[in-house]
């Protein structure tokens, strides 16, 4: 998880827009998929982000009429989390390994962290403990390999896989036509596929 030391809070402030190139679109997108991919999301489902940074996904995630619950190990983090969002979402300080919400939630969700849980087997039992709808995280298929994942999660009790893949950079903000052939190429199945030996990953969706 991110560490305290290295996150000030004035970097913590400005995370998203250092990170990523497009914040709207990238993570605009991501809350997208948060809602359709697999079992969907209705509005009041309560959606816990593991490893939430600034909390910006929930920017886009709250005006769908979803409840948010953001979990950063960074007090840096959790600070500028809380300052942007306000008493409309919860933010607290804990690592991965060992948070469990008050109640379980409808979904899960975890970005650009899984490799943080210490043992990933693990970690998938113990949120299928308190994860009612789904579990969804980005997995970069050239670096994981998709059957052991798979497998983990079916052992946790997450039976269903949904993957689609996620061609919106995360470093270069594209020109609309291109960044609209992009969206398009998500739902190509043999382009996709294609890509995704190249650059991008998967946002994958777990259920029952």
């Amino acid at each position: 998880m991110r560490s305290t030391a290295k996150f000030g809070v004035d970097v913590a402030e400005r995370w998203s827009d250092d990170e990523y190139a497009d914040p709207a679109r990238y993570l605009g997108h991501r809350a997208e998929l948060v809602q359709s991919l697999g079992p969907p999301l209705v509005p009041g489902d309560r959606v816990l982000d593991l490893a939430c940074g600034d909390g910006r996904l929930a920017v886009y995630l709250l005006p769908l009429g979803l409840s948010y619950l953001g979990v950063d190990a960074s007090e840096a983090m959790v600070a500028a989390a809380r300052l942007r969002l306000g008493p409309g979402a919860e933010i607290t300080l804990a690592h991965l390994d060992d948070f469990r919400p008050p109640a379980p939630v409808a979904t899960t969700t975890i970005f650009r962290a899984i490799y943080y849980a210490s043992d990933r087997a693990a970690f998938f039992g113990r949120v299928a403990e308190f994860t009612e709808k789904k579990l969804v995280f980005d997995l970069n298929p050239r670096r994981y390999r998709l059957d052991e994942v798979r497998a983990e999660l079916g052992a946790a009790g997450f039976r269903r896989l949904d993957l689609h893949p996620f061609f919106v950079p995360q470093k270069v903000a594209l020109p609309g036509p291109l960044h609209r052939t992009l969206l398009a190429a998500e739902n190509v199945g043999l382009l996709g596929r294609a890509l995704l030996r190249l650059r991008f990953s998967y946002m994958c969706a777990a259920s029952r």
